[in-house]
């Protein structure tokens, strides 16, 4: 039986933890050539999670440069990419989520005619500019997808409206949920002892923030917010692995570098960051991720943003807005800290993300579809 040639494309930390698993399922399959094309949108970050789920790229297209610019990114993507699907002649190319490296990715794949496959289909907010520019990197994948792999009934709902043809839309879960349950199936010591050292009598409250929108006084709000909870809450110990960008660590510093119960930490791996999650408490995060991952280890969450992309996991009780004011921040994650029948109630909800077994899914429509997709290819 001729085998069907798909390549995985991701160029970011977050894509490569969600990609990962899936590229490992497709292996499995004897119906599947498994090509795997990097872009290195993130260096360092990007070559930590390839080393930690043992995949070797094919391609490379190694494209990271200091101070690049989005147009500079999508560019050089759009060009790599073009070159190598013209030489390799794929059946189907499957991108992630909402970069620039997906929206890239997509385009050159459309322009040799080579359906795509868009994996975490369907998120939207409404706001063109917010996430920026993530929101319009997924509406533009969606438009040039013909496969649509969304993680929940809601995500489908999006692209039916859409006006995406329903054969063409599967669920299958959020394959994050599949790399989160293998790497915190198991007991875990930190490198950094002041993490190992944390009581369990004490609440470790995990900071993520790092989002261009929030840069300014949103981020100041929320730092000031956070210092303020460790004066309210003495069994608390914050830990923020402060992104590399100079302004957030700045930012950082000034509110939060003097208390002593706030752990500013470099960026973690994906391993030491998942079972951070894990030990948490509580989770204030604008990051997209978070609010999937974590729901499945049972940790509530607040966001730090006005709106998501993912309000299924508000609806099922997960995770709660908390904005960007310092008030609304304060008020929520106090509530959280001192009303346990409230902190139970979000950490008992039901993940909406799935059981861990997208990838198996997506793997298994690829094999039933596989004459389809190929006729595709060459129309």
């Amino acid at each position: 039986m001729k085998q069907i040639k798909v390549f995985s494309v991701f160029g970011t930390r977050p894509e490569a933890i969600k990609m990962a698993p899936l590229v490992k399922e497709l292996q499995k399959r004897e119906e599947i050539d498994v090509r795997v094309l990097v872009t290195a949108q993130h260096r360092e970050m990007l070559d930590s999670v390839l080393q930690l789920f043992d995949i070797q790229p094919d391609f490379d297209l190694n494209i990271m440069k200091h101070g690049q610019t989005i147009t500079d990114i999508t560019s050089r993507v759009l060009y790599g990419a073009k070159e190598i699907f013209e030489q390799e002649k794929p059946d189907l190319v499957l991108v992630h989520g909402d970069t620039t490296t997906t929206f890239a990715a997509a385009l050159a794949a459309f322009y040799e005619k080579v359906p795509v496959g868009h994996v975490e289909a369907g998120l939207r907010t409404g706001n063109m500019y917010s996430p920026y520019p993530e929101e319009m990197n997924r509406k533009l994948t969606g438009s040039l997808a013909t496969y649509h792999f969304s993680p929940t009934m809601m995500n489908r709902e999006n692209l039916l409206k859409e006006n995406i043809d329903n054969k063409n839309i599967l669920i299958t879960g959020n394959t994050v949920i599949d790399a989160l349950l293998s790497v915190t199936n198991k007991p875990y010591q930190f490198d950094l002892e002041e993490i190992n050292q944390i009581q369990d009598a004490q609440k470790l409250v995990l900071l993520t923030c790092h989002r261009r929108e929030n840069w300014g006084e949103p981020m100041e709000n929320i730092f000031s917010a956070v210092s303020e909870l460790t004066k309210k809450h003495e069994d608390i110990v914050v830990v923020f692995p402060m992104h590399k960008n100079p302004l957030v660590r700045e930012l950082a510093k000034k509110h939060m570098g003097e208390n002593d119960r706030i752990l500013l930490i470099e960026p973690l791996d994906y391993e030491p960051f998942a079972n951070l999650m894990k030990k948490a408490y509580l989770i204030l995060t604008d990051s997209g991720g978070i609010q999937e991952e974590a729901p499945g280890l049972g940790k509530p969450v607040l966001v730090l943003r006005t709106e998501t992309e993912r309000p299924e996991a508000v609806q099922a009780g997960t995770v709660k807005i908390a904005g960007v004011e310092k008030e609304g921040v304060l008020r929520l994650a106090d509530e959280l800290l001192s009303d346990k029948t409230a902190y139970d109630t979000m950490a008992q909800a039901v993940n909406p993300y799935g059981d861990g077994k997208a990838s198996a899914k997506i793997a298994d429509f690829i094999v039933r579809n596989a004459k389809r997709i190929s006729k595709l290819e060459k129309m």
